[in-house]
C-alpha cells in the first residue's frame, strides 16, 4: 500500500491567474474530453504544450485553436507535415521521443497524462520529476512501475490526481484523516458489452462487437480491455498504489448502469459512494480545477428516471483477466508490467483478427507462466521486462 496521496486536499493556490497546463496524448479520448472542458472557459487556462503520437492533423488543429506554445508529434516522420500545418501560427513544432520527454519535463501547474499504454510511462515520470500536478489517466504507469513512480512523487513533491472514474470517485470519498478506519474500497465495473453472455457467444465475438461499449465512449484499446475486464484488473493494481490499503482490501463489483463510480466502506459499516452520469469529463473536471471544483455542463442525474441500480459479483471464469491481474498484484515485482505488456500485444492481435476474443487472456496467462518475476529498480529494467514480455507474446502468436 502507499501513503503518497495526501488527503488534506490542499495545494498551492495560483492566485487566480490562468492555470498553465499541458496534455500528453491530446488527440485521444481523454485528451479530447480535456480540451472540451478547457474550451468552455479558455480564459482560465494557458496551454503550454500538446502531444500526440501520429494524428498530426488533429494535433495541429488543437494547438492552433488553444494557442499552445508547442505541439509535439511522436512520429518523427511527421514533423514536416506538422510544421506545414502550423505555418503562420505562433505554435512551435517538435517531434520524437526526446522532444516528448523534454516537453513533459517542463514545469507547469497541471499536466494531463493520457498517453495510452506503457508508452506513457516515461513522459509521466518526466512530468512527475518536475514536481508538477499530474492528472493520471495513464493507469499503465502505476501498473508497470508503481513503486518507481511513487518514489519519484515523494522525491519531487509532485501531486498525483487520479483521473480514472473509479479512482477519482474513491479519492472524493476517502476520508484521509480517518484512513485507518477504512475496511475496503470497492471498484465498480460496468461489465462491458458481454456481461451476462455465454462462453459460446464470447468465442465468436468480433472486434466491432467488443468495441461497442454500452456506457462509455473510449478508444479502441481501453474498449477491448473493458470487454475482457482486463481494464478493471489494471485498475485493481492501480488502486493499490494510489490508496493506503492492503491488497486484500480491494474488491470489484459489476454495476451495469455505471452510475456509482466506486465506493469506500468503513469499519462501522458506512459505505460512501460517488455518483454521476457516465461521462469522463466529470473526473477530468475534478482534477482540472483541483483543489476547487471546476464547473461544466454535465448531464445531471435523474434517479427517478433511472429507477433502479443493479450489482453482481464478477464472473472470473468467463473473465479470467480479473484473476490474472489479482495474481500479478499478489506476485508483485515485474508481474504487473508483464501482464500489461502481454495484454497490449494480445489486444492488438485481436483487433487485427489474428486471435479470438477469449484467447486474449490465454496469451497473457501463458506469458505470465513462463516469466521470470523479479524486482524492478529503475526505468531501464521496466523497459527491458516490458519488451521481453512483448516478445514472448509475439512468439506465442506466431504459432497460432
Amino acid at each position: 500500500m502507499t501513503d503518497v496521496i495526501e488527503f488534506s486536499k490542499e495545494v498551492a493556490d495560483i492566485g487566480g491567474k490562468p492555470r498553465r497546463i499541458s496534455i500528453l496524448g491530446a488527440t485521444g479520448s481523454i485528451g479530447c474530453s480535456t480540451i472540451k472542458l478547457i474550451e468552455e472557459k479558455p480564459s482560465d487556462f494557458d496551454v503550454a504544450f500538446l502531444t500526440a503520437y501520429s494524428n498530426v492533423e488533429a494535433l495541429a488543429e488543437q494547438a492552433i485553436k488553444l494557442s499552445a506554445e508547442l505541439a509535439v508529434i511522436g512520429d518523427e516522420s511527421k514533423l514536416g507535415e506538422l510544421e506545414a500545418l502550423l505555418a503562420g501560427s505562433n505554435v512551435e513544432a517538435a517531434a520524437g521521443e526526446s522532444a516528448l520527454i523534454d516537453a513533459a519535463s517542463e514545469p507547469v501547474d497541471w499536466t494531463m497524462s493520457a498517453i495510452v499504454g506503457a508508452a506513457g510511462l516515461a513522459p509521466t515520470l518526466a512530468s512527475i520529476k518536475s514536481g508538477n500536478t499530474v492528472a493520471l489517466a495513464n493507469k499503465e504507469s502505476l501498473v508497470c512501475a508503481g513503486d518507481l513512480v511513487l518514489d519519484q512523487v515523494r522525491k519531487s513533491g509532485a501531486t498525483l490526481l487520479p483521473v480514472d472514474s473509479e479512482h477519482n470517485a474513491i479519492f472524493q470519498v476517502f476520508e484521509g484523516e480517518q484512513q485507518s478506519t477504512v475496511e475496503r474500497i470497492i471498484l465498480t465495473a460496468s461489465g462491458g458489452p458481454f456481461h451476462g453472455k455465454s462462453r459460446d457467444f464470447m468465442e465468436k465475438v468480433t472486434p466491432d462487437q467488443a468495441l461497442a461499449h454500452p456506457n462509455w465512449d473510449m478508444g479502441a484499446k481501453i474498449s477491448i480491455d473493458s470487454a475482457t475486464m482486463m481494464n478493471k484488473g489494471l485498475e485493481l493494481i492501480e488502486a493499490y498504489f494510489l490508496f493506503p490499503v492492503e491488497k486484500n482490501q480491494i474488491d470489484i463489483i459489476v454495476h451495469p448502469q455505471s452510475i456509482i463510480h466506486s465506493m469506500v466502506e468503513y469499519r462501522d459499516g458506512s459505505v460512501l459512494a460517488q455518483m454521476g452520469a457516465p461521462d469522463m469529463r466529470t473526473p477530468i473536471s475534478y482534477t482540472l480545477g483541483w483543489p476547487h471544483r471546476h464547473p461544466f455542463k454535465a448531464d445531471r442525474l435523474n434517479l427517478a428516471e433511472i429507477g433502479s441500480l443493479s450489482f453482481f459479483d464478477p464472473d472470473e471464469d468467463l473473465f479470467p483477466a480479473l484473476r490474472l491481474a489479482r495474481e500479478a498484484l499478489q506476485a508483485g515485482g515485474s508481474a504487473p508490467a508483464i501482464l500489461n505488456a502481454a495484454n497490449e500485444i494480445a489486444v492488438e492481435a485481436f483487433l487485427k483478427n489474428r486471435i479470438g476474443f477469449l484467447e486474449i487472456a490465454t496469451i497473457v496467462d501463458k506469458v505470465l507462466q513462463v516469466a521470470d518475476i523479479r524486482e524492478l529498480s529503475n526505468l531501464d529494467e521496466v523497459i527491458e521486462v516490458d519488451q521481453r514480455a512483448r516478445d514472448n507474446a509475439l512468439e506465442l502468436l506466431s504459432s497460432v
